[in-house]
Order: structure tokens, then sequence, then C-alpha cells
């Protein structure tokens, strides 16, 4: 399978799905290149940078190996590789519904982080996706949370990349998402749900605080299921969590959902209990051939 050639050079290449990642240098008294990178990233012993840049794993902008003995120099640009002691396997599989030169539309299992974050990288949709296809370029044009499953479109070409950004930017796309959740009978059906959200104290929640509302969502249900129901959700905004803190705020969080109303303690490689939320659809007129698209997720919850 041949590369796309549309793609943005970088110095160092893809390797097993992973792309480099980058730090400008700021003014600063560093007498090296390797000083630096010691102080700036504290996580990693000056030891595994030696390893590194004796693999030759570290390079400029201009594509220069770097060194023990590289000198700093304020305002360059160094590229690196993340690297990981050991990865979770995620033991389930993503499929590919559609693809042309413009745009991929993936279907994600439960559990798959979307991009490289925290404690995965080859075990990301990704990494999977650029290995199987050996499209270096390959950019999610939005996100998922790893615990929610479904649909996620990946922009293939450069240079038409923005124009479908902008389909969620200018909120021109319908997102439509699946959640098993408490049925509430004293509730009348569909409605809107609107809030000002925030961040919480921990970094990856969210909460909502009084004022003006930057989040909404509308609500309907699909089935009851016992005293449980199947809700059919639309979000307005793209507020991170967005539809697991309207959820719970109502009354009706999503089942197995360990972040909210509460924190609950978990064990992050436990695959027995999947947050019941699924991104079920996409629909919009796609900004290239103007055609109604419509793109369908085959999970089930």
């Amino acid at each position: 399978m041949t590369r796309n050639k549309n793609k943005k050079a970088t110095p160092l290449p893809v390797r097993e799905g992973i792309s480099p990642n980058h730090v400008w240098l700021p003014v600063g008294n560093w007498a090296t290149m390797l000083e630096f990178l010691a102080e700036r990233f504290p996580g990693i012993s000056e030891t595994v940078w030696r390893e590194r840049m004796a693999r030759g794993n570290v390079a400029d902008e201009q594509g220069t190996m770097i060194d023990l003995q590289s000198p700093y120099r304020a305002g360059a640009r160094l590229y690196y590789y993340r690297e990981l002691e050991s990865e979770t396997v995620i033991p389930f599989e993503e499929t590919i519904i559609f693809q042309n030169e413009h745009i991929l539309v993936a279907d994600k299992p439960h559990f798959l982080p979307v991009a490289p974050s925290g404690r995965f990288l080859k075990e990301t949709l990704l990494a999977r996706l650029k290995r199987k296809l050996c499209i270096d370029h390959l950019v999610p044009l939005h996100r998922l949370d790893r615990e929610t499953a479904g649909l996620v479109i990946f922009s293939k070409n450069i240079l038409t990349r923005d124009l479908y950004h902008a389909l969620f930017r200018e909120r021109r796309i319908c997102k439509t998402y699946e959640a098993l959740a408490r049925f509430d009978g004293e509730r009348s059906y569909p409605f809107i749900y609107r809030s000002r959200l925030a961040e919480a104290e921990e970094f990856y929640r969210r909460r909502e605080i009084p004022g003006e509302p930057n989040s909404e969502t509308h609500i309907d249900i699909i089935e009851l299921r016992g005293e449980s129901a199947l809700y059919k959700l639309n979000p307005v905004t793209g507020k991170t969590h967005q539809l697991r803190v309207h959820m719970a705020a109502l009354g009706m969080p999503i089942v197995n959902d360990v972040c909210y109303p509460v924190l609950r303690n978990w064990k992050g490689d436990d695959f027995s209990n999947p947050l019941q939320l699924l991104a079920k659809s996409l629909d919009f007129a796609d900004p290239v051939s103007g055609e109604a698209c419509r793109f369908v997720s085959a999970r089930k919850l």
C-alpha cells in the first residue's frame, strides 16, 4: 500500500502508527539540549534521554540528530518519540465503515482511546488506523471519551481538512448518541437541557456552575427497558463530558459511569462494565461534494 503524498513532512518518521512529539526551545541558560530536556520533562530521567539520543530518536526541525553534546539553541524545535515502558492491550477491534480521498469514518469500541494520551500510545484508534492504512497524516476531526463507543471521523487530506473541521466548529453536523440510564417517568419527552459547564477539581472531570449556559443537549426516549430507558441524545454543543454531566444532573446517570454523579474507584484495565454511551450516528452535508451524508454505528447497547 502506498503512502499518501500530501502529508506534512517532519524530521522524524511515523513509527508503528506514532507520530513524533515536538517542543519549542525558549530563551534560557541551558548549556545543552540534554540539560534542557531533563529539566523540561522531570518525569523522564536523563538516562532515558541519553538512550533516546543514542538511538537517533531526537532531532531538530532541520532533521539534525541531537546528541549529548548538542548545544542549546533558543527558538529551535525538537522532535522526539514519546515512549511507554508498558501498555495495556485493548482486546476490542475497531471497524472502518467508510472512506474516500478526504475522510475516514471508524466505529470505535468501548475502552479504546481515540488518540495517544496518558498511559495509552499504540493502543489507540489513531495509531491502529495509521498502522493498518499507512496514512501518516491521518487526523481525528473530533474526539470521543475512551469509555464511549461509536463513530469518529478522521481527515485523510490536508488540503480539505479545514472544510471538515468547520462542520464541527460551526455546528453543521448532527451528532446522535444513545445512552442507557434510569427511566424518569415524570418528565415529558423530548426536552432540552442547558447548563454552564466548567472544569472540576480533577482535571479530567467537569461540573455545572451558575451562569449563562454554554452547553445544550436534546433528550428523547427510544425505548423502555424495565426500570431503565434507552435515550436518544443530541448534543448541540460539544463540551467535554457534556452528555455524562447532563444526564447525571437530571438524576439519570448513564449506566456504568464511574465519574458522574460521583467519582468512584475503578480498575483501569477492567473491561467488564462498559459505559452505556454510544455515538450512534452522524449526519451532515459533505463540504466538498455537497451530498447529504449519514453514517450509523453497527454497535448496540
